[in-house]
């Protein structure tokens, strides 16, 4: 409904332009725009009022779904309850069935209340187990059969001789023969090798110029002379003659060479084993050997014997359900006429019975109740609450 709204909406300009057209077609301006005005407040009344319409139906269909999905929760709600209401029941079904056996109620289920019930006193709706007897039997256990026993052969000893090791031949081998032989054996052979020779050198003498020819100045009067204004003094130039030292220098006479020297094979005697006969093969026959030997001999066959064994039977005890299990209304021990010293004892009982009632604490809790549902099972009491014959079983008095 929302989406026509919407197209309403669009269409209104659509419409207007329409109409603007169809004025504008009309040769009379003032007439044409007239009626052209008219026609477009006639038009947007008409949207108007399909405007409101369209609103009408979505406020409608709006209600219708609300409706509708109340209408389903409800139903499923109604349907949630039932299936739970059968479950409930399927479960108190099965709480008062044991080994297959549905259980019974007795006259009194009829009724809403506890019967003859006194002010102060709890009751609860227990299950009371099933009651069973036992039989016994005579059942077989082994049918009759035979056992087979062997009786083992007889043997008895004799002497035998046999082959214990047939006839063969062996190779022997004939060593060979050696002598031994004296050889000259080449240890070196001829060889030269080449022997430095020195060199040689003699001496001879030179005269060595140490210091050459000069001339000197000394006082005097001589050929040659010359006078010293400063002093006075008649200085005359002599002529010194060179001086010359002999020097002995060695000199190489004959350069170094070398010489080449022969030297001769060496040769050594050697003492040589040599074979003068090859070795052989020489084949021998060894005989066969006999020995003698005790052999057990079979002097008697094995036998059967067949021996019979009579059937067994055993006792059976069979348990058999004699009365169904049933709920019952039972005195139990609630907050109404529980306190902490009470919760307290029972605790004790349990835990002296076998059954952990968790700490002594006079709190009735989970593990309390899972030791009293414990108790009453082993017990064959009626379980689903904690009923006076449980306290009683326990040795409790309240």
């Amino acid at each position: 409904m929302s989406k026509s709204k919407y197209l309403v909406r669009a269409l209104v300009p659509i419409l207007g332009f329409a109409v603007l057209a169809t004025g504008c077609a009309t040769r009379s301006a003032k007439t044409d725009m007239t009626d052209l005005e008219r026609s477009v407040e006639e038009k947007s009344s008409a949207i108007t009022d399909l405007e409101s319409s369209v609103s009408d139906l979505e406020r409608r269909l709006a209600a219708e779904s609300k409706q509708a999905e109340e209408a389903r929760k409800a139903k499923a709600v109604a349907e949630q309850a039932a299936k739970d209401a059968e479950a409930r029941a399927r479960e108190a079904q099965g709480t008062g069935s044991t080994s297959g056996t549905v259980a019974r109620t007795t006259a009194g289920d009829g009724e809403l209340f506890p019967p003859n019930a006194k002010a102060g006193e709890c009751y609860a709706r227990v299950f009371v187990p099933p009651t069973y007897t036992t039989d016994t039997e005579r059942v077989l256990k082994r049918q009759a059969s035979e056992r087979v026993e062997v009786i083992p052969a007889t043997y008895e000893w004799g002497e035998e001789s046999v082959l214990a090791k047939g006839e063969s031949e062996r190779a022997e081998i004939v060593p060979a023969v050696y002598e031994n032989v004296e050889e000259r054996v080449l240890v070196k052979q001829a060889s030269s090798t080449m022997v430095p020779v020195a060199a040689e050198y003699k001496w001879e003498e030179e005269k060595v110029l140490v210091k050459e020819a000069h001339t000197v100045w000394k006082k005097g009067r001589g050929p040659v002379e010359k006078v010293d204004n400063a002093t006075g003094e008649i200085l005359c130039l002599v002529e010194v003659p060179a001086q010359y030292k002999t020097v002995r220098t060695k000199v190489l006479a004959k350069p170094a060479t070398t010489r080449k020297v022969d030297i001769p094979a060496e040769y050594k005697t050697v003492k040589r084993r040599v074979m003068t006969k090859p070795p052989s093969i020489k084949t021998v026959t060894i005989p066969a050997e006999y020995t003698t030997i005790k052999v057990k001999k079979e002097s008697s066959p094995p036998q059967e014997r067949r021996i019979e064994i009579p059937a067994e039977y055993d006792t059976v005890t069979r348990t058999k359900q004699a009365t169904d299990g049933y709920m019952e209304w039972r005195e139990i021990l609630c907050e109404t006429n529980m306190t902490h010293g009470t919760i307290r004892k029972l605790q004790q009982a349990l835990k002296s019975a076998g059954h952990n009632p968790g700490p002594i604490d006079g709190v009735y809790g989970s593990q309390t109740r899972a030791a009293v549902r414990s108790y009453q099972t082993s017990k064959k009491l009626p379980t689903g609450g904690l009923t006076m014959g449980t306290l009683k079983s326990l040795g409790m008095s309240i």
